[in-house]
């Protein structure tokens, strides 16, 4: 087994005490918000909200944070209710938190009912906390289910938007974050250009590296109202991704972690405490490791959700292309490079995790198999002038053109009188170095994704092909909405991708260059150079909701009008839905 997080290392973390959970089995004595039952209240506040998270058929975990006046142990009482005017009690009780905890508190709400939303609240002295809602996982014959995805959210790029209309939707089942809660960047980092002026700078100023750090991030968002009332509304689902680490990580490093650093290991180790802490996700057992962060959900025999870690656990260091080419010419060693991409011993989620997701898949019986995961999982390749940024997509496009008016004008086709016009004012950009680069065969834009770990993809896919699964993969991370038609490397189709835009990331727009007049010309012109692709969204950031029946799943996109204001609106020309049915593994409009 790879080391890069092993139960070793979930051991460590638990040790520390790192979210762990207060069990809440039934209703005490008396109400614990008595102020009789702390016979020394401390004055204190409740800045960063409340949440939910890892619904079961039977429990909740809930999250709060206090903020004490002064810095010593508190007691924390909390009540869970049927009703929103909590007089029908189920369970409550008390404990202590303490700087060791980052002043945390998580409670493992459990002897509720199936399918039932539940309001919860916490007490610390004489201070109540916002009330917060959560609602468990139904059990048996199933008609819907809703899921709210989301991904991606740089604090300093711009408003939380995207929270703040998720917390609105009224009939969610949960909201799933496929990670990038938080980035570790410095003020002036990634995404910051504007966080100045809107007052949005980050803290602490410098990029992350210690616990403290991290903790002093996870603070900062988490006093954004809009993050707030998605948590306080919707029970969440979450998995991390790189920049709850540092960027681009894998096993044992990431490409933001660099010489004067520290250790990686003691970075990510930090990290994933602060994680622990301050995310409602159900903590590290030194009891049970079976699961490390993967785990399953099952929304009664509808849908079963499985989160899969993409980016920790087992991840091979990502390839770069800059070793396969010869830096004197720029040649590319096309061979060498598919060998090592196709390596059966190349892994992005680990020996342990890949049979554990086989077994899910082979044995589960649900209508529909929901992978919860961060990157993309469809064959994404674009010409190698476009993906290596040699070339912006409409300086490709147009380059391409001017190639093939000269090709056909020396095949001796009859070109209008436009086309030779245009072909004799732009021959000349046809140098031997471009004409070079537009030869460059088409190769993955993101190594960072499933396309470079293709022998792991092929098994996933193969076993989902032989469980015969309605499999529908959820994916993050680009900061772009996309709809992709998973095909095996035979060309038969498996599934179904849904990708979310980013909260606030700026996504392919800004690699790609891709100006606001030219937007949709550029979606046109990347789905019609990805096989596979049917929709794509370069530009705009939002949300995702998928609706799972009996008979099919349904994706809708939204997107805000702006993250660098603080008026904005949805955008219903730029919305989108798809949807499969069930057992037809493909995508309609």
């Amino acid at each position: 087994m790879h080391q890069g997080l092993s139960r070793r290392h979930f051991l460590k973390i638990s040790a520390l005490g790192a979210g762990s959970a207060v069990l809440s089995m039934g209703l005490t004595a008396c109400s614990d918000n008595d102020q009789d039952s702390d016979p020394n209240p401390v004055a204190a506040r409740f800045d960063h909200g409340v949440a939910s998270g890892d619904p079961s058929h039977k429990g909740l975990i809930l999250w709060t944070r206090v903020t004490p006046e002064s810095e010593q142990s508190v007691t924390v009482s909390w009540e869970v209710a049927s009703d929103a005017e909590f007089t029908q009690l189920v369970t409550n009780g008390s404990t202590t938190t303490g700087p060791e905890r980052d002043y945390t508190v998580k409670v493992d709400a459990q002897g509720l009912e199936s399918g039932q939303r539940y309001y919860y609240r916490f007490r610390c002295g004489e201070t109540d906390s916002p009330v917060g809602q959560g609602k468990t996982l139904p059990e048996g014959a199933v008609e819907r289910v809703t899921l709210a995805v989301v991904s991606c959210a740089n604090y300093p790029a711009g408003h939380f938007h995207v929270y703040a209309e998720v917390a609105k939707l009224s009939e969610l089942d949960a909201v799933v974050h496929l990670g990038d809660y938080l980035y570790e960047y410095e003020q002036g980092g990634y995404a910051s250009e504007d966080a100045e002026a809107l007052g949005r700078q980050v803290v602490p100023a410098h990029e992350m590296v210690s616990l403290a750090d991290y903790r002093a991030r996870y603070a900062q968002y988490r006093t954004d109202p809009k993050l707030q009332a998605a948590h306080a509304a919707h029970s969440f689902i979450s998995v991390w991704d790189d920049h709850e680490i540092a960027n681009d990580a894998w096993r044992d490093g990431a490409e933001n972690h660099n010489e004067g650093e520290g250790e990686y290991e003691a970075r990510k180790l930090a990290a994933l405490q602060a994680y622990f802490e301050w995310l409602p996700i159900r903590p590290p057992s030194q009891a049970d490791f079976s699961d490390l962060i993967y785990r399953s959900f099952a929304f009664g025999q509808l849908a079963a959700l499985h989160m899969m870690d993409t980016r920790v656990i087992g991840r091979d260091q990502q390839l770069d292309y800059a070793n396969y080419q010869d830096p004197s010419t720029g040649a590319f060693d096309g061979a060498r490079f598919a060998a090592e991409i196709s390596d059966p011993n190349r892994t992005l989620l680990g020996a342990e995790q890949l049979t554990w997701l086989q077994g899910e898949l082979l044995t589960n019986d649900a209508t529909w198999q929901v992978l919860g995961q961060q990157v993309l999982m469809g064959t994404m390749v674009l010409p190698a002038a476009i993906a290596t940024q040699q070339m912006s997509l409409s300086e490709f496009a147009d380059l391409a053109y001017i190639a093939q008016l000269a090709q056909r004008a020396q095949a001796g086709d009859t070109l209008t009188q436009e086309e030779q016009a245009y072909l004799l004012v732009n021959g000349p950009r046809l140098t031997p170095e471009v004409i070079a680069a537009l030869q460059q065969p088409s190769i993955p834009y993101n190594l960072d994704a499933w396309d470079g770990y293709a022998y792991e993809r092929e098994v996933v896919l193969g076993t989902a092909l032989a469980a015969d699964a309605n499999l529908v993969v959820l994916a993050g991370d680009t900061h772009n909405a996309w709809a992709n038609n998973l095909l095996n490397a035979a060309g038969q189709a498996v599934g179904v991708e849904l990708a979310t835009a980013s909260v606030t990331s700026p996504g392919l727009e800004s690699y790609l260059g891709i100006a606001p007049e030219g937007v949709v010309e550029a979606e046109a012109g990347i789905q019609s150079l990805v096989a596979g692709l049917e929709y794509v969204n370069v530009a705009d950031r939002g949300f995702m909701t998928v609706t799972f029946t009996p008979t099919e799943a349904q994706a809708h996109w939204q997107f805000v009008s702006t993250i660098k204001s603080e008026d904005y609106a949805l955008m219903p020309d730029r919305a989108k839905r798809m949807s499969v049915a069930a057992g037809s593994k493909r995508l309609k409009a």
